[in-house]
């Protein structure tokens, strides 16, 4: 009687081991609403309640951008703003994290600081462009620092309330330890706080994505914005769906790429 009872389990383990695992396969839940969006968008054009002026079919989007990236055209865009997105969050969080901390580690900063951008936080993004194109012209810089505003604002948030919700036990464990200032900070303190960190920078990244459409609109020649922009002028809906797809592409796979170093990092 037990041997049957073993052997049934010993078959059912075997069953188990030949079937996919299926958190493997979690991911493909996440493209079925967008595979029924894109069916509804297919249908809603070819029943003709869309015009395909006002909105053109996923074929032609693809086709459309297809012609682009053989061209080159694309690449040039794309290559463009990825380069204005990484300089813009570059500074954004480096400045984020240095106001972070010092907000976070100083009550008197934080009295003195916080007010006001908590003030500043607030503003959109447009309403940055007129200034900073008054101030800094068309150029390169006014983009990159409008793309850097919105960096900053997550990483500077995260940051200055992670490190002021560092746990006492860990701050009492540094001063039994007599690690001192600077040695509390380094080996306590900022290593407590990378949690909060990475999830500024999550969120920075997501907004310089928001943030460079409003620069590449305005004030650019070059880029998914202008390329946007462009299939605006043109009346061109497939290049207009097109950029604002490759904008939704880009931003996931940053986020996608920021979060998997955030999982990596707080594991360790």
């Amino acid at each position: 009687m037990a041997t049957t009872r073993e052997t049934g389990r010993t078959g059912a383990e075997a069953a188990a081991g030949l079937l996919p695992d299926a958190d493997r396969f979690r991911w493909l839940l996440g493209l079925v609403v967008p595979a029924a969006i894109v069916v509804a968008w297919h249908l809603l054009v070819a029943t003709g309640v869309f015009a395909a002026h006002q909105l053109p079919t996923p074929l032609r989007v693809v086709e459309t951008l297809y012609g682009l990236s053989a061209s080159g055209e694309l690449w040039g865009h794309v290559a463009i703003t990825v380069q204005r997105v990484f300089l813009g969050v570059l500074l954004g969080a480096s400045v984020g994290v240095v106001l972070g901390t010092l907000t976070g580690l100083s009550g008197l900063a934080a009295d003195l600081l916080d007010p006001l951008l908590q003030s500043l936080k607030n503003i959109p993004s447009l309403a940055w462009v007129p200034l900073f194109l008054l101030w800094f012209g068309i150029g390169e810089g006014a983009k990159v620092l409008l793309i850097a505003v919105g960096a900053f604002f997550p990483v500077y948030l995260n940051l200055s309330t992670g490190i002021g919700e560092v746990s006492e036990d860990l701050l009492e464990v540094a001063e039994v330890y007599d690690l001192g200032r600077i040695e509390s900070l380094r080996r306590v303190v900022f290593p407590a706080a990378v949690p909060s960190l990475l999830v500024g920078i999550r969120g920075g990244v997501g907004l310089a994505w928001m943030f460079v459409v409003a620069a590449e609109l305005i004030a650019a020649s070059e880029g998914i914005g202008f390329l946007l922009s462009d299939g605006r002028v043109l009346a061109r809906p497939d290049i207009i769906v097109g950029s604002i797809l490759l904008f939704a592409f880009l931003g996931n796979l940053s986020d996608l790429a920021v979060k998997e170093v955030k999982n990596r990092v707080v594991v360790r």
